[in-house]
């Protein structure tokens, strides 16, 4: 009957056609770029212990538009530089050709990680005449900020009044392995801060930095204004200028302005003359 086989014939067609039209939808939302990362979390973009100052900025505030150049306006500051393990044996004699007089190092992360280029860093910038000091980068999702401090403070974040150490820095920002806040509120983020600062003191009679972005600051602590009367400020801003701080704060005593330096990456500056920063060294 060929009425009813051509019939069937076009049923089967159109079922064919509306298969192959399925499967081909299916593989272009398999493949899709933004369906992919909307199906699934991306994967850790560092792995732990490898977590570096301006990590969190890098990836949750863009690139660095700067190309490194050194902003014009601040003539009487003093320039500087934060190194990792990522950085490895860090050419500080020719750092300090450039200009480079003081230097933070990363010593610690969490309370299980420690930077095994840590003594070339931290004595090789002392060594060429350099200002400097550590730096601890936080996971309050890991462990107490007491702990935290307790750690730093044992591998390599001390401080000694020797004219040439400055006060250690908590490195506060957006978690490279994870949730942003990682999975605290503004208060209990903002207690975890306190608790780590005041062990810090205790154990060194200092008053730590605080490293962070004003984006971070206010989505992650709700814009907390009680650390600015004593804890001095570094803010991470890859730009021209330092712009709108963390409130509490009513100047920055270090600001991380490029990460696409020469020799290091990141380059910063003292908000001050040198005679400034060996007082922020003796204390």
């Amino acid at each position: 009957m060929p009425g009813h086989g051509s019939g069937t014939a076009r049923r089967g067609g159109r079922f064919l056609t509306a298969a192959a039209l399925f499967i081909s939808a299916l593989a272009l939302l398999i493949t899709a770029p933004g369906a992919a990362s909307a199906a699934s979390p991306q994967p850790d973009p560092v792995k732990p212990g490898e977590a570096s100052m301006g990590v969190g900025v890098r990836m949750h505030e863009g690139g660095d538009s700067t190309g490194g150049s050194q902003p014009g306006a601040l003539a009487a500051s003093v320039h500087g530089v934060d190194v990792s393990g990522h950085q490895g044996n860090v050419g500080w004699s020719t750092l300090w050709s450039s200009g480079v007089k003081w230097a933070y190092v990363k010593a610690t992360e969490g309370t299980s990680y420690t930077n095994e280029y840590f003594t070339q860093q931290y004595n090789g910038s002392y060594n060429v005449g350099m200002i400097r000091g550590a730096y601890h980068f936080a996971l309050p999702d890991n462990s107490s900020g007491a702990a935290q401090a307790k750690y730093f403070t044992a591998h390599g974040g001390g401080w000694s009044k020797d004219g040439k150490t400055l006060p250690g820095v908590l490195d506060i920002e957006y978690n490279p392995y994870g949730s942003t806040c990682y999975g605290k509120s503004d208060s209990a983020m903002v207690s975890w801060i306190k608790d780590f600062t005041s062990t810090y003191k205790a154990q060194t009679g200092r008053d730590a930095v605080i490293y962070t972005t004003t984006d971070w600051w206010s989505q992650c602590t709700g814009n907390n204004g009680g650390f600015g009367n004593s804890n001095p400020l570094w803010v991470a801003r890859y730009a021209s200028s330092a712009g709108t701080l963390p409130k509490g704060w009513g100047f920055y005593t270090f600001w991380q302005y490029t990460s696409s330096g020469p020799t290091v990456g990141d380059h910063d500056l003292f908000n001050g003359a040198m005679d400034r920063l060996k007082a922020l060294a003796n204390g």
